[in-house]
Parts: C-alpha cells; structure tokens; sequence
C-alpha cells in the first residue's frame, strides 16, 4: 500500500516537473529525474516482483473449490485432526483436564488450564479453515492446490495448518511422539 502511495506520487511529480519546464533540464534536475525514474521502477518491481508481501484482501484463492469438494476437504480436515487430537490426549498422562470435542464443523481442543484451548472451525462463506491458538493467536487458511496435494495455508506467512500444529503441540505434549505429517492435506 505504501508503495502504491509512493509510485502515485513520484510519477505525479514527474508529469507535473514534464507540464511546468519547458525549459532544458539543469545537470541536477536532469540527475534529479533519473533517480525518480531509476525509484519508480524499484517500486513498480517490487509491487509485481514474486516475493512481494500480500495481504488477504490481496490474494485471490490459488485453488477456487467448489462448495461440495470444499465440504468433503473441511470434513476430512476436521475429522482427521479431531481422532488425532483424541488419540494425544488419551496418552497425555501429564496433562489434567483435557478434552476434545467435535460437531458442527467445530473442533474444540482442551490442552488444560495450563495451555488452553485450541479451536478449529470451518468458515463456509469464506471456504476457510479458523484456528484459535492459544500460543499464536487467530489464524485463517486457504485451500490451496488440488485435491489430491493440496493443504491449507495461512498466506500471510505461507505455513500450513498441520506445520502450525506441529510446531506448537510437540511443545505441549512433551512426552509422545506427534507427527501431524501423516493426516490428510499435510502435503
């Protein structure tokens, strides 16, 4: 955004400098207007170049899903992620209080007081995955690839869902194995 402000205003700058002398350039100005040339096309560059930074209200979806493949995807998520987290909590023997519930497209994770509550949701209007992380606050994921190798994927740091996961939980359950790698959309 502010290299969209800036673009706007060298290159009106430069047509006003273009409007108002009629005049030869002095040695300065014409130095002067080179290096608004030379930042003009650092800045276009950098607002199409590949490693720019998007923001969401930037990103067009990579994968467009239609809502019955988007469903059946959510769901085999969902369902994967919620046997999992039930199987880690079951041999979770040094946490208290934990629980895992699942239904309407809600998977509630009760880690104990201790570490708190991890909710992931589906956002249909959106064809979103929500994670509520207790360590790393809101996050929302985008399908993206095919069916067959695709995940999810936060686009403002490129991560996945299963890789957020995988970070974060090892840290908790500190005596089990955990290896979200072998769940559906890990790819």
């Amino acid at each position: 955004m502010f290299a969209n402000r800036l673009l706007a205003r060298v290159s009106r700058k430069q047509a006003c400098l273009a409007l108002v002398s009629r005049r030869p350039m002095s040695q300065s100005e014409l130095k002067m207007s080179r290096t608004q040339t030379t930042l003009t096309n650092a800045v276009r560059l950098e607002l199409t170049g590949p490693n720019r930074r998007r923001f969401s209200s930037q990103i067009e979806a990579d994968c467009s899903l239609d809502s019955a493949t988007y469903e059946r995807v959510c769901s085999d998520t969902l369902d994967a992620l919620s046997d999992y987290f039930e199987e880690l909590t079951e041999n979770a023997t040094e946490l208290q209080g934990t629980d895992v519930a699942y239904g309407d497209g809600v998977l509630t994770v009760n880690l104990g007081q201790k570490h708190g509550t991890y909710v992931i949701n589906r956002q249909t209007p959106n064809k979103q995955i929500w994670l509520s992380s207790p360590t790393s606050g809101p996050k929302r994921f985008d399908f993206v690839g095919t069916v067959e190798a695709g995940r999810w994927i936060y686009k403002h740091s490129g991560q996945s869902l299963h890789e957020l996961l995988q970070e974060e939980i090892p840290g908790i359950l500190t005596t089990q194995s955990v290896d979200f790698s072998h769940l559906p959309y890990f790819s």
